[in-house]
Formats: C-alpha cells, structure tokens, sequence
C-alpha cells in the first residue's frame, strides 16, 4: 500500500499557468519602442544643429508656433478614446462619430503642417537643402507627419470597414491596439513642438 502511494507522493504538482499577452499588443509596443529611438536621434540632431546653420534664416525668423493644429492633433487622443469605449459597448453609431471625429482632427492637422511647409518654402525660402535648420527642421516634422498619415490611412480603412458592416464590438481589442499608435503619434508631437517651437526658437 505504501509503495503504490509513494510514487503519487513524489509527483511535482503542476506548473503555474503563464498569461501570455496578445500578439497584437506585443507588436504594437514593439513598434511604439522602436519608432521610439527613430524619434530620440532626430530629436537629438535637430537640438544638436540649433544654432548652427551658416546663413540665414534661423528658427526665431520664421517659425510660428502651430497652435490651432496642436490643438487639433492632441483632442484626436480623446476622442479615440471615446470611440474604442463606445465599441466595447456595443454602440456602432457613437463609435462611428468618434471615430470619424479622430480622422478629420488629424486630416486637419495635416493640412495644416502643409500650409505651413507652403509658408516657409515659398515665403520664407527655407527648404530642406537652404541650412542646417531647414535639413533637421524637414527630417524632423516630416517624419512625424508622415507616421500621421500612416495613422489616418489605418483610421481611415477601419471608418471604411466601419461604414460597409463589417465591424463590431468583438474588434475592440484591435481597435484599442490601432489606438495606442496614434496616442504614441501625439505624444510625439508633444516632444517636437517643445524642440522645435520652445526650445529650438
């Protein structure tokens, strides 16, 4: 009797079970980490050329600071939130407004960023092979606006989807993950517009 118990005795009890957390989320910061340090070397480069440039015009000539599409820009974090919330529960009408509210914030801001490029290129005569300012000016806000238009282009697909039915609340999950880039594409405004427009002017 004892030798038929022993060996259940001696037998290990089971492993924890370990959460593993959704792929897509592990992408996503990934990618958030990634684009991170793309960001941190411009950055460091646009500071590291500040006042550097031979010939003129320097940052504090021509920059104004681009309020209203900042404005714009860091509303759209909230009113992505409001939609991803109003996915969860289920209410397709309200996340279809936010949603569409989100994509038309960052169209405008945009729109805006190539007005003021208009600005600087065609009245200003500061372009991207004038100075050291115009290079590290360009490369820098043009990488974020270009990670904006990657974001609307991937709001835009979902309004799309959206529109024609084909999503629910069971695609909140990708939607919130969707979410974090364009918080992450805000946030990085924040740095740029205190180098580029505080700290740079």
């Amino acid at each position: 009797m004892v030798l038929m118990m022993a060996p259940a005795a001696l037998e290990a009890p089971p492993p924890p079970a370990v959460a593993i957390p959704p792929r897509g989320r592990v992408g996503m910061v990934g990618l958030i980490l990634t684009e991170s340090a793309f960001f941190s070397i411009f950055v460091a480069a646009y500071v590291f050329y500040i006042g550097k440039s031979a010939s003129g015009p320097q940052p504090a000539d021509v920059l104004m600071p681009p309020v209203v599409n900042s404005i714009c820009l860091l509303t759209s974090s909230a009113t992505i939130v409001f939609a991803v919330r109003a996915l969860r529960g289920g209410r397709m009408p309200r996340f279809a407004l936010w949603w569409l509210v989100t994509w038309l914030l960052g169209i405008e801001f945009i729109v805006g960023t190539g007005w003021e490029w208009h600005r600087l290129i065609y009245q200003e005569g500061l372009t991207i092979r004038t100075n050291l300012f115009g290079t590290t000016y360009y490369a820098l806000v043009g990488l974020h606006a270009t990670h904006v238009v990657v974001g609307l282009l991937a709001i835009g697909l979902v309004l799309i989807l959206a529109a024609l039915g084909y999503v629910n609340e069971r695609d909140a999950e990708r939607t919130e993950v969707l979410s974090w880039y364009w918080h992450f594409v805000d946030s990085v405004w924040v740095v740029v517009f205190l180098t580029v427009y505080v700290v740079g002017r």
